[in-house]
């Protein structure tokens, strides 16, 4: 299991953060429970399985929500 931070742009309402949360649970390979969308400092927080996911393919589901990725951290 990697862990992935992935600095998003400004969230401007809760429903963003609802959606991205959403967004990235729903996609396979990802820990539903560690999934944290952190409103204040823009950032999502997870746990993912690179065999199954990789951070090109988060980022990409973020992006066609209409939200830009900043930068990705994976540990």
């Amino acid at each position: 299991m990697k862990s992935a931070t992935i600095q998003l742009e400004t969230l401007t309402c809760p429903s963003c953060m609802q959606k991205i949360e959403n967004a990235l649970k729903s996609l396979e390979g990802i820990d539903k429970d560690s999934v944290n969308v952190l409103f204040n400092s823009s950032k999502a927080k997870l746990n993912f399985n690179e065999d199954e996911v990789s951070i090109e393919e988060i980022e990409s589901a973020i992006n066609k929500l209409g939200y830009d990725v900043i930068k990705s951290k994976v540990k």
